[in-house]
């Protein structure tokens, strides 16, 4: 199919459907929730697994590898550190955490509008995260460039149920890996006006991308506030190296926030139980934590897992399942009773392609996220494969049901106009409701309606091509993409944003790691 025949079949009635959606879904900058958390657990089941994680800190404790100036540290803040592993006093890191951190921050955007709130009753959706590949129903997998990178922050600043613009979208393999990042977050910066993420894998990039938001900023404002969430994985089990806490040094020092998240597989990084994995995160998380403190007090900090299981029969990964769904469940509470926002969730799968597999397993995973109360949810949309290919199209469909999320989070209007009584009154016994005025008024904004889904007629969806939601969203990335509009950017911070990056890409020979 020709370009052009592409862009005529996305006209119509599916261009009016995605209008309409366009006009339904709010540019906010975060979801302000106003729905019960769903919790598994009693108060007492989760105080057995806080026990059991204070036990694993005390006896069997944390490696803390290849940073003497972080066990330094560790040691003069109490902790018995033997060699690199690390064993912390019952209640120590509890302690360091809920006297320090922030219950919630602000994370400050270059457009005011954007500035989000991170934690309390709120969510904040962000794109999918690292992934090497890239796929479209065009060209297939492919490694991603920064072309695609660009895409995706671009697709991302024009979805108003994503909130924020990311961090690694997708990993642009055509740029040296020791200067890609300044790339990545001049891609953020440029092409989107939404909060964004920084670069973690060496402390020296970590700086890189706090300089360039004192471009931005100024220096001054970057000190007393958060402009910038990163993502320190634990190497779990029960480990950090040295590159994670390089990165953790540098954003804690500056005020930056850090998203400190063990990355887990059940039954291979993790015990097979959801009890057992809930402790290990638990154990994790809490020596990340309190790390940052111990860096600077009151650096901002989320509590993050990525938790999902193995086969027992072939060790692949697998997602969409309910345990993960249990652990997110468990481990939002946590949070909660510790007193810092949450991270977890997404649109996660382990398909290979925009299919049904991707879509339940996606929706199962998304649907956790919204009732177990996260706060900021990663891999919001796009994440195929395990995480090792971000799709265009899976990336329209997640955003599609990023904005369902918002709706169901908004919870039952109460008021004159939701109690419907007038259209009650107005109507009556064997009376449709169809033409009611109440109905007429409402009609526009009544129902959430998908930009992808096809509820019409066979007849009609057959006069429009017999397309499946993959190629309804494949029409759709390109629209955008072709309809996008760069948010400005005052012309003396580009022009410094582009000086900084030369001299840094002059600074030292390209290098593949």
């Amino acid at each position: 199919m020709s370009e052009r025949q592409g862009r005529r079949g996305g006209g119509g009635r599916s261009g009016k459907r995605a209008a309409r959606n366009a006009s339904q879904v709010e540019q906010v900058p975060f979801i302000e929730r106003k729905v019960p958390y769903f919790e598994v657990l009693s108060d007492e089941a989760l105080s057995q697994i806080e026990q059991n994680a204070d036990t694993i800190l005390e006896e069997i404790g944390i490696d803390f590898r290849d940073d003497p100036e972080a066990l330094q540290l560790l040691r003069e803040h109490g902790a018995d550190v033997q060699g690199e592993r690390v064993h912390f006093p019952r209640g120590l890191c509890r302690s360091l955490i809920q006297q320090h951190a922030p219950r919630e921050f602000t994370q400050h955007a270059r457009n005011p509008e954007r500035t989000t709130i991170i934690g309390g009753k709120r969510t904040i959706l962000a794109p999918a995260y690292g992934s090497p590949f890239v796929r479209d129903l065009d060209k297939g997998r492919r490694y991603a460039s920064i072309e695609d990178f660009r895409n995706f922050v671009k697709l991302t600043y024009m979805s108003p149920g994503l909130h924020h613009s990311g961090g690694t979208v997708c990993e642009p393999v055509d740029l040296p890996v020791n200067k890609r990042h300044l790339d990545m977050v001049y891609s953020h910066i440029k092409y989107s006006d939404k909060p964004f993420m920084g670069s973690v894998t060496h402390a020296s990039r970590a700086q890189d991308t706090v300089d360039m938001a004192k471009i931005v900023f100024g220096d001054a404002f970057v000190n007393d506030n958060c402009v910038t969430t990163s993502l320190i994985n634990a190497n779990s089990p029960l480990t950090y190296d040295d590159t994670m806490l390089g990165a953790l040094k540098v954003y804690a020092r500056h005020n930056q926030a850090s998203l400190i998240s063990p990355f887990i597989l059940s039954g291979a990084m993790s015990p097979v139980t959801v009890a057992g994995t809930a402790t290990q995160i638990l154990a994790e998380a809490l020596a990340g934590m309190a790390f940052a403190q111990m860096v600077r007090k009151g650096a901002p900090v989320i509590f993050g897992t990525f938790s999902s299981a193995v086969s027992m029969q072939t060790g692949a990964p697998t997602f969409g399942g309910p345990e993960p769904s249990l652990v997110m469940y468990t481990v939002a509470a946590l949070a909660r009773r510790l007193g810092v926002p949450f991270r977890s969730g997404g649109g996660l799968c382990a398909s290979k392609i925009a299919d049904a597999q991707a879509a339940y397993e996606a929706a199962n995973t998304l649907q956790t996220t919204a009732l177990a109360g996260v706060n900021f949810v990663l891999h919001t949309a796009g994440w195929l494969e395990g995480g090792l290919v971000m799709g265009y199209e899976k990336f329209i469909m997640d955003s599609d049901q990023a904005n369902m999320m918002a709706v169901l989070l908004r919870g039952v209007d109460m008021s004159e106009n939701g109690l419907a009584m007038e259209a009650f009154r107005t109507g009556g016994p064997g009376q449709h409701f169809l033409g009611n005025v109440h109905t007429q008024a409402n009609f526009e904004t009544a129902f959430y309606r998908s930009s992808i889904a096809d509820n019409n007629s066979f007849e009609q969806w057959a006069e429009e091509g017999q397309q499946d939601a993959a190629q309804r969203a494949n029409k759709q990335w390109k629209k955008m993409l072709e309809d996008y509009e760069e948010p400005p950017l005052d012309p003396a911070i580009d022009e410094a944003l582009l000086e900084f990056i030369a001299k840094r890409k002059a600074a030292a020979p390209d290098k593949d790691y």
